[in-house]
Protein backbone atom coordinates (compact mmCIF):
# COMPACT_ATOMS: atom_id res chain seq x y z
CA UNK A 1 0.00 0.00 0.00
CA UNK A 2 3.29 2.49 0.43
CA UNK A 3 3.21 3.27 -3.35
CA UNK A 4 -0.61 4.43 -3.50
CA UNK A 5 0.25 7.21 -0.43
CA UNK A 6 -0.01 10.50 -1.95
CA UNK A 7 -1.67 9.21 -4.93
CA UNK A 8 -5.11 10.18 -7.08
CA UNK A 9 -7.87 8.16 -7.58
CA UNK A 10 -9.53 9.24 -10.24
CA UNK A 11 -10.01 6.27 -12.48
CA UNK A 12 -10.44 2.29 -11.09
CA UNK A 13 -7.09 1.77 -13.67
CA UNK A 14 -5.21 4.12 -11.60
CA UNK A 15 -4.84 1.02 -9.80
CA UNK A 16 -2.16 -1.96 -10.57
CA UNK A 17 -3.97 -5.41 -10.34
CA UNK A 18 -1.72 -6.35 -6.77
CA UNK A 19 -2.83 -2.60 -5.63
CA UNK A 20 -6.52 -3.75 -5.77
CA UNK A 21 -6.08 -6.76 -4.90
CA UNK A 22 -4.35 -4.96 -1.83
CA UNK A 23 -6.60 -2.45 -1.47
CA UNK A 24 -9.55 -5.27 -0.84
CA UNK A 25 -7.70 -7.09 1.37
CA UNK A 26 -7.28 -4.22 3.73
CA UNK A 27 -10.70 -3.70 3.55
CA UNK A 28 -11.40 -6.70 4.70
CA UNK A 29 -9.31 -6.68 7.68
CA UNK A 30 -9.95 -3.29 8.73
CA UNK A 31 -14.24 -4.88 8.86
CA UNK A 32 -12.95 -7.49 10.54
CA UNK A 33 -11.06 -5.81 13.30
CA UNK A 34 -7.55 -7.67 12.29
CA UNK A 35 -5.89 -4.52 11.56
CA UNK A 36 -5.93 -1.38 14.35
CA UNK A 37 -4.52 1.82 13.25
CA UNK A 38 -3.61 5.17 15.47
CA UNK A 39 -6.14 7.91 15.26
CA UNK A 40 -5.03 9.85 11.74
CA UNK A 41 -5.82 13.65 12.72
CA UNK A 42 -6.25 13.92 8.99
CA UNK A 43 -8.85 16.36 7.15
CA UNK A 44 -11.37 15.23 4.30
CA UNK A 45 -13.24 17.62 2.31
CA UNK A 46 -16.29 16.05 0.12
CA UNK A 47 -17.27 18.37 -2.88
CA UNK A 48 -20.13 17.35 -4.12
CA UNK A 49 -21.48 18.96 -7.28
CA UNK A 50 -24.56 15.77 -7.20
CA UNK A 51 -26.99 14.38 -4.95
CA UNK A 52 -25.60 11.44 -2.77
CA UNK A 53 -26.68 9.72 0.23
CA UNK A 54 -24.33 6.21 0.03
CA UNK A 55 -21.13 8.00 -0.96
CA UNK A 56 -21.53 11.17 1.36
CA UNK A 57 -21.90 9.00 4.65
CA UNK A 58 -19.67 6.41 3.96
CA UNK A 59 -16.89 8.59 3.65
CA UNK A 60 -17.80 10.57 6.16
CA UNK A 61 -18.23 8.07 8.81
CA UNK A 62 -15.09 6.17 7.39
CA UNK A 63 -13.04 9.19 7.89
CA UNK A 64 -14.45 9.93 11.52
CA UNK A 65 -13.75 6.35 12.51
CA UNK A 66 -10.14 6.81 11.29
CA UNK A 67 -9.97 9.66 13.71
CA UNK A 68 -10.03 12.16 11.37
CA UNK A 69 -12.66 14.77 9.99
CA UNK A 70 -14.75 15.50 7.31
CA UNK A 71 -15.89 18.61 6.00
CA UNK A 72 -18.83 18.91 3.46
CA UNK A 73 -18.21 21.54 0.82
CA UNK A 74 -21.16 21.85 -0.21
CA UNK A 75 -21.25 24.20 -3.27
CA UNK A 76 -24.80 25.92 -2.49
CA UNK A 77 -22.73 27.30 0.71
CA UNK A 78 -19.00 27.97 -1.62
CA UNK A 79 -17.78 29.90 -4.17
CA UNK A 80 -17.67 27.38 -6.44
CA UNK A 81 -21.62 27.22 -6.65
CA UNK A 82 -20.90 31.19 -7.73
CA UNK A 83 -18.47 30.26 -10.10
CA UNK A 84 -15.28 30.29 -8.57
CA UNK A 85 -12.83 28.29 -10.75
CA UNK A 86 -11.78 25.04 -10.59
CA UNK A 87 -8.11 26.10 -10.94
CA UNK A 88 -8.74 28.75 -8.08
CA UNK A 89 -10.64 26.13 -5.79
CA UNK A 90 -7.84 23.95 -5.83
CA UNK A 91 -5.22 25.54 -4.98
CA UNK A 92 -7.35 26.61 -2.46
CA UNK A 93 -8.81 23.58 -0.34
CA UNK A 94 -4.76 21.98 -1.12
CA UNK A 95 -3.82 24.61 1.48
CA UNK A 96 -6.31 23.15 3.97
CA UNK A 97 -7.29 19.58 3.43
CA UNK A 98 -4.91 16.55 3.60
CA UNK A 99 -7.18 14.59 0.87
CA UNK A 100 -10.56 15.61 -1.70
CA UNK A 101 -13.26 13.46 -2.45
CA UNK A 102 -15.09 15.13 -5.76
CA UNK A 103 -18.43 14.09 -6.80
CA UNK A 104 -19.07 15.98 -10.37
CA UNK A 105 -20.43 15.56 -13.76
CA UNK A 106 -17.11 15.73 -16.04
CA UNK A 107 -13.94 13.60 -15.26
CA UNK A 108 -12.15 16.66 -17.07
CA UNK A 109 -13.34 18.73 -13.70
CA UNK A 110 -11.32 15.88 -11.85
CA UNK A 111 -8.40 15.83 -14.02
CA UNK A 112 -8.32 19.63 -13.49
CA UNK A 113 -8.42 19.33 -9.39
CA UNK A 114 -5.73 16.61 -9.39
CA UNK A 115 -3.33 19.16 -11.67
CA UNK A 116 -3.81 22.40 -9.99
CA UNK A 117 -3.82 20.47 -6.12
CA UNK A 118 -0.62 18.32 -4.84
CA UNK A 119 -3.13 16.38 -2.01
CA UNK A 120 -4.69 13.16 -3.28
CA UNK A 121 -7.97 13.88 -5.34
CA UNK A 122 -10.92 10.89 -5.22
CA UNK A 123 -13.39 10.55 -8.14
CA UNK A 124 -16.69 10.38 -6.07
CA UNK A 125 -18.56 9.90 -8.96
CA UNK A 126 -18.21 11.96 -12.23
CA UNK A 127 -19.79 10.97 -15.92
CA UNK A 128 -17.55 8.13 -17.03
CA UNK A 129 -16.72 6.16 -13.58
CA UNK A 130 -17.38 5.61 -9.86
CA UNK A 131 -14.22 3.66 -8.78
CA UNK A 132 -14.84 3.91 -5.30
CA UNK A 133 -18.64 1.85 -5.84
CA UNK A 134 -16.52 -0.84 -7.49
CA UNK A 135 -14.36 -1.19 -4.66
CA UNK A 136 -17.14 -2.02 -2.49
CA UNK A 137 -18.97 -4.67 -4.94
CA UNK A 138 -15.40 -6.62 -5.49
CA UNK A 139 -15.39 -6.33 -1.38
CA UNK A 140 -18.63 -7.94 -1.27
CA UNK A 141 -18.41 -10.54 -4.33
CA UNK A 142 -15.24 -11.60 -2.52
CA UNK A 143 -17.03 -12.36 0.69
CA UNK A 144 -19.32 -13.95 -0.51
CA UNK A 145 -17.97 -15.50 -3.25
CA UNK A 146 -14.22 -15.87 -2.48
CA UNK A 147 -11.21 -15.42 -5.28
CA UNK A 148 -12.47 -13.10 -8.26
CA UNK A 149 -10.64 -14.48 -10.94
CA UNK A 150 -12.62 -16.64 -13.12
CA UNK A 151 -16.32 -15.53 -12.10
CA UNK A 152 -18.38 -14.40 -14.67
CA UNK A 153 -20.35 -11.51 -13.53
CA UNK A 154 -23.16 -9.56 -15.58
CA UNK A 155 -24.42 -6.11 -16.06
CA UNK A 156 -27.57 -5.04 -17.06
CA UNK A 157 -29.10 -1.81 -17.71
CA UNK A 158 -27.41 1.38 -19.08
CA UNK A 159 -23.57 1.25 -20.40
CA UNK A 160 -22.93 4.37 -17.64
CA UNK A 161 -20.07 5.45 -15.35
CA UNK A 162 -20.72 2.41 -13.25
CA UNK A 163 -20.46 -0.10 -15.83
CA UNK A 164 -17.32 1.56 -17.22
CA UNK A 165 -15.61 1.32 -13.92
CA UNK A 166 -17.42 -2.26 -13.32
CA UNK A 167 -15.74 -3.55 -17.02
CA UNK A 168 -12.28 -2.32 -16.17
CA UNK A 169 -11.79 -3.37 -12.65
CA UNK A 170 -13.27 -6.91 -13.68
CA UNK A 171 -10.45 -7.36 -16.66
CA UNK A 172 -7.91 -6.21 -13.87
CA UNK A 173 -8.75 -9.04 -11.32
CA UNK A 174 -9.46 -11.88 -13.86
CA UNK A 175 -13.18 -11.75 -14.09
CA UNK A 176 -15.48 -12.34 -16.66
CA UNK A 177 -17.09 -9.52 -17.41
CA UNK A 178 -20.35 -9.26 -19.15
CA UNK A 179 -22.32 -6.20 -19.95
CA UNK A 180 -26.02 -6.41 -21.92
CA UNK A 181 -28.00 -3.19 -22.90
CA UNK A 182 -29.78 -1.75 -25.61
CA UNK A 183 -28.17 -0.55 -28.49
CA UNK A 184 -27.51 3.22 -28.30
CA UNK A 185 -26.84 2.34 -24.42
CA UNK A 186 -23.85 0.60 -24.67
CA UNK A 187 -20.60 1.38 -22.71
CA UNK A 188 -18.09 3.81 -24.25
CA UNK A 189 -15.62 1.21 -26.43
CA UNK A 190 -12.64 3.30 -25.48
CA UNK A 191 -13.29 1.54 -21.77
CA UNK A 192 -13.67 -1.88 -23.12
CA UNK A 193 -10.70 -1.26 -25.29
CA UNK A 194 -8.65 -0.67 -22.05
CA UNK A 195 -10.49 -3.40 -20.41
CA UNK A 196 -9.13 -5.91 -22.35
CA UNK A 197 -5.94 -4.65 -22.50
CA UNK A 198 -5.41 -5.03 -18.99
CA UNK A 199 -7.52 -8.36 -18.26
CA UNK A 200 -5.59 -10.64 -16.44
CA UNK A 201 -5.97 -14.51 -16.24
CA UNK A 202 -8.07 -14.99 -19.52
CA UNK A 203 -10.97 -12.90 -18.36
CA UNK A 204 -13.38 -11.47 -21.00
CA UNK A 205 -15.38 -8.60 -22.08
CA UNK A 206 -18.67 -9.27 -23.63
CA UNK A 207 -21.15 -6.29 -25.02
CA UNK A 208 -23.79 -7.76 -26.54
CA UNK A 209 -27.83 -6.69 -26.19
CA UNK A 210 -29.07 -10.39 -25.66
CA UNK A 211 -29.53 -10.17 -22.13
CA UNK A 212 -30.54 -13.65 -21.57
CA UNK A 213 -27.35 -15.07 -23.24
CA UNK A 214 -25.36 -12.70 -20.98
CA UNK A 215 -26.95 -14.20 -18.04
CA UNK A 216 -27.15 -17.46 -18.41
CA UNK A 217 -24.29 -19.03 -16.09
CA UNK A 218 -23.14 -15.89 -14.53
CA UNK A 219 -22.22 -16.07 -10.28
CA UNK A 220 -22.70 -11.98 -9.98
CA UNK A 221 -25.51 -10.00 -11.74
CA UNK A 222 -25.10 -6.21 -11.25
CA UNK A 223 -27.71 -3.58 -12.28
CA UNK A 224 -28.15 0.18 -11.72
CA UNK A 225 -31.09 2.25 -12.54
CA UNK A 226 -32.02 3.23 -15.95
CA UNK A 227 -31.34 7.25 -16.46
CA UNK A 228 -28.54 8.05 -14.31
CA UNK A 229 -28.41 12.06 -12.47
CA UNK A 230 -29.13 14.39 -15.35
CA UNK A 231 -31.10 12.40 -17.52
CA UNK A 232 -34.44 12.08 -15.45
CA UNK A 233 -36.19 13.61 -18.13
CA UNK A 234 -35.48 10.43 -20.48
CA UNK A 235 -36.17 8.08 -17.77
CA UNK A 236 -39.88 7.37 -18.82
CA UNK A 237 -38.99 7.15 -22.46
CA UNK A 238 -36.38 4.39 -21.88
CA UNK A 239 -38.48 2.23 -19.61
CA UNK A 240 -39.65 -0.22 -22.84
CA UNK A 241 -36.42 -0.03 -24.33
CA UNK A 242 -35.05 -1.24 -21.37
CA UNK A 243 -37.24 -3.46 -19.95
CA UNK A 244 -36.06 -6.61 -21.55
CA UNK A 245 -33.05 -6.06 -19.14
CA UNK A 246 -34.77 -5.93 -15.50
CA UNK A 247 -33.57 -8.61 -12.87
CA UNK A 248 -36.49 -10.89 -12.05
CA UNK A 249 -37.02 -14.40 -10.94
CA UNK A 250 -37.38 -15.22 -14.59
CA UNK A 251 -34.15 -14.25 -15.17
CA UNK A 252 -32.84 -15.18 -12.15
CA UNK A 253 -33.42 -18.94 -13.47
CA UNK A 254 -31.28 -19.09 -16.14
CA UNK A 255 -28.13 -17.54 -14.10
CA UNK A 256 -25.50 -19.17 -11.64
CA UNK A 257 -27.90 -21.29 -8.48
CA UNK A 258 -25.71 -19.42 -6.30
CA UNK A 259 -25.49 -16.09 -7.79
CA UNK A 260 -25.94 -13.15 -6.04
CA UNK A 261 -27.68 -9.97 -7.18
CA UNK A 262 -25.93 -6.56 -6.59
CA UNK A 263 -27.28 -2.93 -7.21
CA UNK A 264 -25.10 0.30 -6.34
CA UNK A 265 -28.57 1.99 -5.22
CA UNK A 266 -30.36 4.10 -5.44
CA UNK A 267 -33.16 1.71 -6.70
CA UNK A 268 -36.55 2.13 -9.00
CA UNK A 269 -37.98 -1.11 -7.51
CA UNK A 270 -40.19 -2.21 -10.50
CA UNK A 271 -38.07 -1.11 -12.80
CA UNK A 272 -34.61 -1.77 -13.35
CA UNK A 273 -35.10 -4.49 -10.93
CA UNK A 274 -38.14 -6.58 -9.07
CA UNK A 275 -38.73 -6.24 -5.83
CA UNK A 276 -38.68 -9.92 -5.13
CA UNK A 277 -35.46 -10.26 -6.83
CA UNK A 278 -34.20 -7.00 -4.58
CA UNK A 279 -35.77 -8.47 -0.94
CA UNK A 280 -34.58 -12.44 -1.78
CA UNK A 281 -31.99 -14.71 -0.56
CA UNK A 282 -29.32 -13.86 -3.09
CA UNK A 283 -29.72 -10.31 -2.85
CA UNK A 284 -26.80 -8.87 -1.35
CA UNK A 285 -27.69 -5.18 -1.51
CA UNK A 286 -27.61 -4.07 2.32
CA UNK A 287 -23.52 -5.61 2.61
CA UNK A 288 -22.91 -3.98 -0.71
CA UNK A 289 -23.83 -0.74 0.54
CA UNK A 290 -22.34 -0.99 3.84
CA UNK A 291 -19.64 -2.03 2.37
CA UNK A 292 -18.48 1.43 0.71
CA UNK A 293 -17.72 2.13 4.35
CA UNK A 294 -14.94 0.18 4.91
CA UNK A 295 -13.67 -0.05 1.16
CA UNK A 296 -13.42 3.84 1.50
CA UNK A 297 -11.65 3.36 4.42
CA UNK A 298 -8.82 1.52 3.11
CA UNK A 299 -8.64 4.00 0.28
CA UNK A 300 -8.36 6.87 2.99
CA UNK A 301 -5.79 4.87 4.87
CA UNK A 302 -3.97 4.08 1.61
CA UNK A 303 -3.67 7.15 -0.22
CA UNK A 304 -2.54 9.48 3.06
CA UNK A 305 -0.29 6.87 4.20
CA UNK A 306 -1.31 5.80 7.28
CA UNK A 307 -0.51 2.02 7.19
Amino acid sequence: MDSLKGKDFLSIADLSSEQLQGLLQLASELKGGQKSLPPCNKILGLLFYKASTRTRVSFTVAMYQLGGQAIDLNPNVTQVGRGEPITDTARVLDRYLDILAVRTFKQEDLETFARYAEIPIVNALSDLEHPCQILADFLTVQEHLGSLSGLTLTYLGDGNNVAHSLIIGGAMMGMNVRVATPEGFRPDPAIVEKAQQLAIDGAEIIVTDDAKAAVEGAQVLYTDVWASMGQEDSASDRIPLFQPYQVNEQLMKIADPNAIVLHCLPAHRGEEITEAVMEGAQSRLWDQAENRMHAQKALLVALLGLV
